[in-house]
């Protein structure tokens, strides 16, 4: 006779164990400490088996007769139903074990190895966000470019500067396929069937306030005077100073360190943890700017940090220069990144070389400069440039009729 829901519900526990039939080997059984589950006996190859089902009332009536139907069909096919769990199970484990979430985690590890703590964190809590909720349990040899594509959507349509973030998550998804293909996780990278410029609109050119060549002189004596005529402080003076001398943006100025510093040999070397692009960085320091800093010795050289903030062991504000300039009547007028774009414009106007502009501003697309980028490319040309950069600079300061500075050999 079958079972009902009715009956099963009624049934309670005894002194001994209770199992009632519903045909074909499939029973329903209560303890004696009430607890109750469902089994199926079967034979496979002239042995008995018994396999369990699940308990009640998690497994219900409906969904045990479907569980008992699949393992009838099983032993059709020549299937051991008890056989068939173990593999299913080594299956889920392994794809568990190399899940997309699991897999970026082992990259992440080796990735990591050597990279700014910061940064490596920064990472992994971008992936935390934005790609494991999404992509992160799916078996990674199971993740398709349309996948990728749906997740970069999704991102895209966020907040917070969805756009970059999408485009930098979807470039470590490709970093993390490749590590899977080269440990024979996986077969193929599927971030490389899809740029990334194919699936987001492009991020709009914003163009950072500067002055016109022309203004530059007067912007050059009203830094020199910031803190006689305007009120200001001589460290932010001294950092506008070599700002407009080394071509470098605001963070990795302000941030600087003596221990990059290297006054004899006139250059400052920049770690990759500290530039934007990653990149380790040579600022050649002219003989204007060594002034500066001999300067500079004088007020924060028993600081670890040349620009130091009030704070122990906290550089200089990004926002000192910007307020520096709004004193100085340049809001909405000039930035601290307007000093860069007023070199590069200035020194191409007057025939420098581009690789050798571009390599000294450490921009990000460097044309193909240098297939393998050495922060050393072009060292000597580019001190004579920046030498050359600094001379002129004093030059129109003054109010001299400077026409062309002198040309890099």
């Amino acid at each position: 006779m079958k079972l009902s829901d009715a009956v099963i519900k009624a049934v309670k526990p005894g002194r001994q164990l209770q199992s009632f039939p519903d045909g074909r080997n499939l029973h329903f059984v209560c303890q004696t400490n009430g607890s109750k589950w469902w089994k199926v006996r079967y034979r496979f190859a002239g042995k008995e088996n018994t396999l369990s089902l699940g308990s009640y009332p998690q497994v219900g009536l409906k969904k045990a007769r479907e569980k008992h139907l699949a393992i009838r069909l099983l032993l059709d096919d020549g299937i051991n139903p008890s056989q068939d769990r173990q593999e299913k199970k080594q299956q889920q484990a392994m794809a568990a074990e190399n899940s997309f979430r699991a897999v970026a985690l082992k990259w992440h590890e080796t990735w990591s190895v050597g990279k700014d703590p910061s940064n490596a964190r920064r990472i992994l809590r971008r992936l935390e966000l934005n790609v494991f909720n999404q992509i992160g349990s799916k078996p990674i040899n199971s993740i398709t470019a349309p996948m990728l594509v749906a997740m970069v959507k999704k991102i895209e349509s966020g907040e917070n500067s969805p756009l970059e973030i999408a485009k930098r998550a979807y470039s470590t998804c490709g970093q993390i396929f490749r590590f899977a293909v080269a440990h024979g996780i996986c077969e193929r990278n599927p971030a490389a069937d899809v740029k990334i410029s194919d699936v987001v609109r492009n991020k709009p050119v914003v163009h950072r306030a500067r002055i016109d060549a022309k203004d530059l002189p007067e912007l050059l004596r009203k830094v020199d005077a910031y803190d006689t005529q305007f009120g200001g402080g001589e460290l932010t003076k001294l950092a506008m100073q070599l700002m407009t001398l080394t071509f470098l943006r605001t963070s990795e100025l302000i941030q600087a360190r003596w221990e990059e510093i290297d006054l004899k040999n006139k250059e400052w070397r920049i770690p990759a943890a500290r530039m934007k692009m990653k990149d380790p960085h040579i600022v050649h320091l002219t003989t204007q700017a060594v002034k500066l800093f001999e300067r500079l010795k004088e007020i924060s050289g028993g600081r670890q940090l040349v620009f130091p903030s009030e704070k122990p062991l906290k550089s200089m504000s990004n926002n000192t220069i910007l307020f520096a300039l709004y004193r100085m009547g340049y809001r909405g007028r000039m930035t601290g990144h307007g000093f860069r774009g007023l070199a590069s414009t200035i020194l191409h106007e007057q025939g420098y070389e581009h690789a050798h502009i571009e390599l000294q501003l450490a921009h990000s697309d460097r044309d193909g400069v240098s297939a393998a980028y050495n922060f050393a490319t072009y060292l000597p040309k580019r001190a004579v440039m920046m030498q050359d950069w600094a001379n002129y600079l004093d030059g129109i300061k003054v109010g001299a009729d400077v026409i062309n500075l002198k040309r890099a050999s």
